[in-house]
């Protein structure tokens, strides 16, 4: 990801954090609530294109040359 995505991609996810917050305080009315609820689902959607991206480069970087991909499945509870 280039350093200016990246650092897009970290205020995208700080601002994000920030709704949810001010989200669950309870503390703003229903309508600036409304406001930032759509905020937050235009930012969600903008993180998750930049993930989306990082995710294909990653794949290309470890793409076989028969296709397939050089990588397992992180798993976060080994048995």
């Amino acid at each position: 990801m280039a350093r200016s995505k990246k650092i897009q991609f970290e205020k995208s996810l700080s601002e994000l954090e920030a709704i949810v917050e001010q989200l669950e305080s309870n503390e703003i009315s229903l309508e600036e609530s409304l406001k930032q609820f759509e905020k937050g689902i235009k930012l969600t959607r903008e993180c998750q294109k930049a993930l989306d991206e990082a995710e294909q480069r990653v794949l290309s970087v470890t793409e076989q040359p028969d296709g397939s991909a050089a990588y397992s499945p992180y798993d976060q509870d080994p048995q």
